[in-house]
Order: structure tokens, then sequence, then C-alpha cells
């Protein structure tokens, strides 16, 4: 790549004894001085097929804490696409540096060689801090993108799914905690109002529910009152504000020590990437409380399945099919959940985790 270079981690510790490092096959650290590209790229598993995640953009405090995200994000996409039964791998790119000052075409094309350096073991898709447009770029210099407009036989923003696959987790967890799909009257709070937020506040208002919607971004949340009646919360009384469902939509490690202990409410389901900061003690911790947790890599599968149609050649029709399969598989994790007495993120990784091993298992027998 002319005028370019890859940086390397020389000290393995920083890496290979990282908490968050889970076998993680491949982390590629790219760099484009021209641009001003500083990103990386992680390939968690390829076992059930080419590792598809979306690229997020994002003013990181430094370097390790955009090391520990990608990681994070790249295995939750291996558990992501094995629950929802896709032949895809696990995969994430962070790209460093703020989207509203930093981000240009030649950034996103420098970007767009690197991935085209990895020869279909990684595809991406837009994130948090990247939009269409970006994809595009991407798309000159590589055809390993998805989440293209459908004008350029693309299968558009994936948003829509992801926010209608919530909804469909919600319903199911709202049936297992109620005995009751019905969200008529519940108070349900949506934490972050982007693009997946505010379609799921539109699901939410239609279904006859009381929305409170919390944002950094005031001119959102004003649109949101006037848009969908919903009542505004400011940041720092989410947790404490009671409510029957607490719906996470923006970005993830809002479920802590502190948070949990604050929340008032029955049921979380939402949108935002790894929304336990620590997977074991947190999800145990929900349990202990009573909290029904519908899993994140499960509910928010939806934006997945639609850019995977563009790999899989399969239409609008399935997509929608196979997102609405998110609230039966929910039901059955939290029951198994219930019954085995073991937190739902647990079960939800058990699964995919099985169905990961079975394929190895496959492909060992066949060499």
């Amino acid at each position: 790549m002319a005028d370019s270079d890859a940086s390397l981690v020389t000290d393995s510790s920083v890496l290979f004894e990282h908490r968050e490092f889970h076998d993680h096959e491949q982390i590629v650290f790219c760099h484009d001085r021209s641009s001003g590209l500083k990103a990386i790229i992680g390939i968690h598993d390829t076992t059930l097929g080419p590792a598809l995640g979306g690229t997020r953009m994002w003013n990181y405090a430094s370097d390790e804490e955009a090391l520990r995200d990608v990681l994070r994000l790249s295995r939750g996409m291996t558990y992501k696409a094995a629950i929802s039964g896709l032949d895809l791998g696990g995969g994430k790119a962070v790209i460093i540096g703020d989207s509203k000052k930093d981000k240009s075409p030649e950034m996103m094309e420098a970007f767009g060689r690197y991935v085209d350096s990895l020869s279909g073991r990684y595809i991406t898709a837009k994130d948090v801090g990247i939009d269409s447009q970006d994809m595009i770029a991407v798309r000159r210099q590589t055809p390993h993108v998805t989440g293209i407009p459908e004008e350029m036989g693309g299968s558009g923003d994936p948003s829509p799914v992801t926010a209608f696959g919530v909804y469909q987790g919600i319903l199911a967890a709202a049936a297992f905690c109620w005995g009751d799909d019905s969200l008529k009257d519940r108070r349900i709070l949506v934490q972050g109002v982007g693009y997946v937020g505010e379609t799921l506040v539109r699901h939410l208002t239609e279904a006859g529910a009381e929305v409170l919607v919390s944002d950094i971004r005031a001119d959102q949340l004003e649109r949101m009152k006037r848009t969908y009646g919903a009542r505004i919360v400011e940041a720092d009384g989410v947790y404490e504000t009671p409510m029957d469902i607490y719906a996470p939509c923006a970005l993830g490690a809002t479920l802590n020590d502190k948070s949990i202990a604050a929340l008032r409410c029955s049921v979380i389901a939402g949108a935002a990437n790894n929304q336990l900061a620590e997977e074991e003690k947190h999800g145990r911790m929900l349990m202990e409380k009573g909290i029904t947790y519908a899993p994140d890599f499960l509910v928010n599968a939806g934006g997945l399945i639609n850019v995977n149609s563009e790999i899989a050649s399969y239409g609008r029709k399935e997509v929608m099919s196979r997102t609405e399969e998110i609230r039966r598989t929910t039901y059955e994790v939290l029951e198994r959940s219930a019954r085995e007495g073991m937190p739902a993120q647990n079960i939800a990784k058990k699964i995919a985790e099985e169905r990961i091993h079975s394929m190895r298992s496959t492909q060992s027998g066949s060499n």
C-alpha cells in the first residue's frame, strides 16, 4: 500500500495475554500517514465462514481502549452469527478518531485497502460513526463490504432491521417475564436514540408503550419528544428511573456494579453491543436481582442478518422472517436460563459455541 504503514504489537503481553483476547485468529493494526487513518481490525473466528462485522469510528481515549473494544466486539460478532444460524465468522474494526472532524473519503479508501488486503477473511459494514457514504468510499477499494445502498445492489441501511430484531427480543422478554407480550402502558426507557434507537422508539410507541428516552444530544431528544411524545430523562438519572424495561441502544458496558445496583426495571433488552461490563459477574448479578436479561448479541442480530443477505443472496422477505426468529430464540434462551439456573448470556453463548464446535468437528473429520 503506497504511503502506508502497518503497526505491529511487539510486546506479546499487550495482546496474547489481554483479558479480552479469546483465541482471536488475527488482529491487524492499520496506519495510513497521508489520510491520518489509525485503525484496528479484529478477526475472532472464521470456523463458520468469513468474519463479518461493522466498522466503528470513535474518539477513543487511548489505543488500549480501542484494542479492548475491537476484541470484545469481534468476539460478540462470532456469537451473534452462530446463534443466528448464519454461515459467518466474527470480526469487527475500529477507526480511532472523531468522526465529525477527522473522517474523510481518503481515510475510508485507505481503510478499504486494508480490508482488501485480507482477501475476504474480513467483510466490513457500517457501525457507530460510519454511514452509507463511507461504505461507498470503502467499496471503491474492495468488494468485501456490505450495507451499501440498495441502488448499488446492496441491502441498504441495516439499522431498521436491527431495531426490528430488538423489538422482537423485547416482546419475548415481556412474555417470559409477565406471561403476556403486550407492551401497552409498559414504561420503556431507550438509552441512545440514533438510527437504531429511534426506529425502536417508533415500534414501541406504536405498541402502546410509555416511552422514555435518554441521549447526549439534546436536539435528538427534543425531536423524539415532538415526533413520538416520548418523555426525556437526563443521562444522570437513567438507572434510578422506575421503568418496566431498560433498552440500552448506545455504547456498551452500561451494566456494571453501580448501574445494576441502581436499576429499577424488570427486563433489559437493547441494541448496544457488550452491555455487560464483565460478562460472568454482571450476568449473575442481574439474575440474582431478578432482572430478565435478553442477551445483546442475540437480540441485536437483525442488522447482521440484513447485510448477510448480500452474501447469501436472499431477499427482503427472508431477512424479516429470519429476524422474527429472534423472538422465538430469545424466549427459549430465557426459559433454559431459568430451568438451568444459569445467566441468559451464558446460555446464549453455549448455544453459539455448540454450533461452532460441531462445525469444527465436521471439518476435522473431513480432513
